[in-house]
């Protein structure tokens, strides 16, 4: 009864996303292409006007090797089981008995895991990263800007700007799903920090909490045309023992762009959700 309620409660994630992506097959001006007029998602890094490696683009997380992940996830159409295991656990490298993570987070994942419908984004409410950054059924767009990069999630249709002209943190932000984002060059590695979360949002799809203290870096290392590195790290002392990181390969989707997505459209989930 626990894994049905818990499948029901991510049912309206996954099956809120059921295509990838509009403006299919328009040749993007810019993209290299093969002879056979396909793109060449090896080849080198485009550069921006300052030299440094220009992100923007259409990106998906890559899908988890076969068996990675139970086929207990398999939802028909979009097949959970190839997403990436730090989706569904962010403390997946480590054994449970060793994981990194305080009595009273350990309880309230617990809590959040066997609520069912207490998932975030089965009410409507957004996914917020790092899971957003490693969900890999929904893709996300960078459009990078001298001193601003922005990032458009598909999935709950939010939005982050990553400002990169140099101004720090807020010291006394306003509690926001998304956070407060700056990002700064190290070589060819663009390095965000954000900070000023709320305490609404899970870590991943188990239910692993955290709180307004939670700080998150992302390095972003793009490796050529099609392929991106991101490197996540979270650091919360009121949740964790330690600070954890993960990393994931972003796979460039050219020629299209993501859809718009509204959860609240229609939506007739929440009434049969387990009632908390």
């Amino acid at each position: 009864m626990l894994l049905q309620q818990w499948r029901l409660s991510l049912l309206l994630v996954f099956l809120s996303h059921s295509a990838l992506g509009q403006w299919l097959n328009y040749p993007a001006p810019g993209t290299p292409r093969t002879r056979d007029g396909k793109p060449n998602l090896s080849a080198p890094v485009p550069r921006a006007s300052d030299g440094k490696p220009d992100l923007s683009g259409v990106w998906r997380t890559e899908f988890a090797p076969p068996d990675e992940n139970s086929t207990v996830f398999d939802v028909p159409g979009d097949y959970p089981s190839t997403f990436s295991k730090y989706f569904f656990n962010i403390l997946a490298d480590f054994k449970p008995e060793e994981a990194p993570i305080r009595p009273e987070a350990a309880e309230l994942t617990r809590k959040n895991f066997g609520s069912g419908g207490n998932n975030p984004p089965a009410h409507c409410l957004p996914l917020s990263i790092p899971a957003a950054d490693i969900f890999s059924f929904a893709p996300f767009k960078i459009i990078q800007m001298h001193g601003l990069i922005v990032i458009l999630y598909e999935v709950d249709n939010t939005h982050r700007q990553i400002y990169t002209d140099g101004r720090k943190l807020p010291a006394d932000p306003q509690p926001a799903w998304l956070g407060y984002s700056v990002g700064k060059w190290e070589g060819d590695t663009l390095v965000v920090d954000t900070a000023g979360f709320n305490d609404k949002s899970w870590l991943d799809a188990s239910g692993h909490p955290h709180s307004e203290a939670l700080q998150v870096q992302e390095r972003f290392h793009r490796l050529d045309f099609g392929h991106m590195d991101v490197q996540v790290t979270i650091e919360d002392p009121k949740m964790y023992l330690k600070p954890v990181t993960v990393k994931v390969t972003e796979l460039l989707i050219p020629d299209s762009d993501v859809l718009e997505m509204f959860c609240n459209e229609n939506e007739k989930d929440r009434p049969h959700l387990p009632s908390q």
